[in-house]
């Protein structure tokens, strides 16, 4: 990749961002299309995220990402959201259009994306959402509007499961994680990780999110996390002969969509999965 004058600059901010896949795989996306753009990470603190996106308007910055923990906070600071992130109150993604920020979100129609490649509806199935915030938000709603008979949000904090599930609509319910029963973690067809229980460099790098003794044999488990690549909660269902799918996958579904939304060029699915497996060896 050859940076110019003339390159059109992209970023992602979070905290922690260091080991994000991102910036691998956008680049990786324009060098196979022949866009002269570059995509960088960023990190910023919870209390400059304001500040951040009026540098990137300053800059000239095409298009943002963002990441954990800044999903809400970004989205209080744009100028106006795509519908998506209306709803959600989150977003996952801004675009620079002539200094107006736009906000959207593509986590939960990227992640649905990932999982119909992988062969998995949502249309009748019970879900089990772990966590409450942007990702789970998201990855709710797209599940309620799929056609999902059921969707518990389980979080540490009650209230902001309820929230979640309120938000997401009919079919969704809010539980504390720590009320979940065996019956109810038996009855799930799916479970979703949106916490950063099981990456490196969080809290709880070494810990599972999710009891899967208790999962039923024909339980799909995903984990948003993607670094490492096989995280405790992955490596506990696979020792058990569960189907699962990784964070790489799932960013891959979710990136595709903002490279799409930002560039109006089809963003090559498998160069950008390539990139990601690259990147993690």
């Amino acid at each position: 990749m050859v940076i110019s004058g003339s390159t059109r600059l992209a970023g992602v901010i979070g905290n922690p961002v260091r080991h994000s896949m991102s910036p691998a795989i956008h680049n990786a996306a324009y060098e196979a299309t022949g866009l002269d753009w570059a995509y960088v990470a960023l990190p910023v603190t919870e209390d400059r995220v304001e500040a951040a996106l009026l540098g990137a308007v300053a800059l000239g910055l095409e298009g943002v990402s963002v990441t954990m923990p800044h999903k809400t906070a970004a989205a209080q600071f744009c100028d106006e959201l795509t519908p998506a992130a209306a709803r959600l109150g989150v977003v996952n993604s801004i675009r620079n259009v002539d200094g107006t920020l736009v906000g959207n979100n593509t986590d939960g129609t990227g992640f649905l994306r990932a999982l119909l490649a992988d062969g998995w509806s949502a249309n009748g199935r019970r879900v089990v959402v772990v966590g409450a915030g942007g990702t789970a938000r998201a990855l709710t709603a797209a599940l309620v509007d799929a056609g999902a008979e059921q969707v518990l949000v389980a979080a540490r904090r009650e209230e902001a499961a309820i929230e979640v599930a309120t938000m997401a609509g009919a079919g969704a319910r809010g539980i504390r994680l720590e009320d979940m029963s065996a019956s109810q973690w038996g009855d799930a067809d799916l479970v979703a990780n949106t916490t950063p229980v099981g990456m490196v460099g969080s809290a709880r790098p070494d810990a599972s999110p999710a009891p899967v003794a208790w999962l039923s044999s024909q339980c799909r488990v995903i984990d948003a996390v993607y670094h490492p690549l096989t995280t405790p909660l992955l490596a506990a269902s696979r020792q058990r002969g569960l189907s699962t799918l990784g964070g790489v996958e799932l960013l891959v579904g979710v990136s595709a969509e903002v490279f799409t939304w930002w560039t109006g060029v089809e963003a090559p699915m498998q160069v950008m999965v390539d990139a990601a497996r690259t990147v993690l060896g």
